[in-house]
C-alpha cells in the first residue's frame, strides 16, 4: 500500500531555556539548533523509517531545499513536493529543562496549497491507498474531499487544532489520532475517555486514537476502547513524539497488526523519540525498536 502524506514542511528554529518565556518577559536562551521539521514531514520520516512506502505532497520556499533531502535520506518519495513563490513554514520551538515544548509557527508555503496542486498531487491515487493529514496546510475540506472520491483510506491529525476543523467534512475519515487537548477541543469534553465515547457516536465510521501522555494512549472504535500504557524514559525533547507515535500506528494498521499491537508499536517508538533532542532528527527507525530493551 503506499502512503500520501499531505503535509507541512518546516525549518524549526529550536531555543533551548530554563524555562518558557512569560508574557513581558525577555529571556536568553541557552541554545539554537536548526532542524528540518513540520508535522507533515516528521510523520512522513516516522512511516518510513517503520517500512512503509510513502509518498510526501507539500510546498516549500525557496531556502527549504534540506527538508526535501532530509525526506529523500529517510525513504521517502519527494517527486510530488514543488517549491512556491513564499518562504518555507518554520516553528519558533521552546524547549525547557523538563523537556516540555512550546511552538510558534509561521505557515509560509505550507499556506499556498490551490486546487490545482492537489490535483496533481492526488493524481494516480486511488482505493487501497492512504491519505495522512496534519492540520498545518491550507484547502484541508477539499483535499479530504477528493481523496475519498478516489476511494482513499483517510487519516487526519488535527493538530494543531483550529477553529476550522468542525466545518472540514469529517465524516470522510477513517481513522483520527490527537491529542487529549485536541480531542476536548471536539468533543467538548475534558475528560479524555468520556471524549472518546463522544466522538465514537459522533464519527461511528472511524477508529479514534487518543494520546495521553505519560498516561499512554487508547483507541475507540465501534463501542470498545484499548488503552495502552507509555513506555518509561527520561525525556530529553518531546517535539515529535506525537508524530513519531502516528507514523508507526499507521505502520501497525498496514501492516494487519490489532489494535493493541499497533498502540504498542507506536508507543514503544515515541519513548526512544522523546530521548533525543530536535524533531526529523528524533524519529527511530524500526530496527531500534527491535534491538532496543523495552521498559
Amino acid at each position: 500500500m503506499r502512503i500520501l502524506n499531505f503535509g507541512s514542511l518546516n525549518i524549526d528554529y529550536v531555543y533551548r531555556v530554563d524555562e518558557f518565556v512569560k508574557p513581558g518577559e525577555t529571556k536568553a536562551a541557552q541554545t539554537l539548533s536548526v532542524f528540518a521539521g513540520g508535522k507533515g514531514l516528521n510523520q512522513s520520516l516516522a512511516m518510513a523509517r517503520a517500512g512503509l512506502n510513502v509518498v510526501h505532497a507539500g510546498k516549500i520556499g525557496a531556502e527549504g531545499e534540506f527538508l526535501v533531502k532530509t525526506l529523500n535520506d529517510g525513504g521517502v518519495d519527494t517527486s510530488r513536493i514543488e517549491i512556491a513563490k513564499v518562504a518555507t513554514g518554520h516553528a519558533i520551538i521552546q524547549v525547557d529543562d523538563k523537556g516540555r515544548n512550546c511552538i510558534l509557527l509561521f505557515g509560509g508555503a505550507n499556506q499556498d496549497i490551490n486546487e490545482a496542486y492537489i490535483d496533481r498531487a492526488l493524481a494516480g491515487f486511488g482505493p487501497d491507498e492512504m491519505l495522512v493529514l496534519q492540520n498545518e496546510i491550507s484547502s484541508m475540506p477539499s483535499i479530504i474531499a477528493k481523496a475519498k472520491t478516489k476511494g482513499m483510506t483517510i487519516v487526519l491529525n488535527p493538530s494543531p487544532y483550529s477553529n476550522l476543523v468542525p466545518s472540514y467534512p469529517l465524516e470522510l475519515v477513517d481513522v483520527f489520532i490527537m491529542n487529549e487537548i485536541e480531542a476536548a477541543y471536539l468533543s467538548g469534553e475534558s475528560a479524555p475517555e468520556r471524549a472518546a465515547n463522544l466522538l465514537m457516536r459522533s464519527f461511528p465510521q472511524a477508529r479514534i486514537v487518543i494520546t495521553l501522555g505519560e498516561a499512554g494512549s487508547m483507541c475507540a472504535h465501534k463501542g470498545e476502547i484499548v488503552r495502552q500504557k507509555a513506555y518509561r524514559v527520561r525525556a530529553v525533547d518531546t517535539t515529535a513524539a506525537g508524530d513519531t507515535f502516528s507514523g508507526y500506528f499507521l505502520a501497525g494498521l498496514v501492516e494487519g497488526m490489532d489494535i493493541a499491537a499497533a498502540l504498542d508499536l507506536a508507543a514503544h517508538a515515541a519513548s526512544i523519540c522523546v530521548t533525543r533532542k530536535g524533531a526529523a532528527d528524533s524519529v527511530p527507525w524500526r530496527k531500534e525498536l527491535e534491538t532496543r530493551e523495552q521498559v
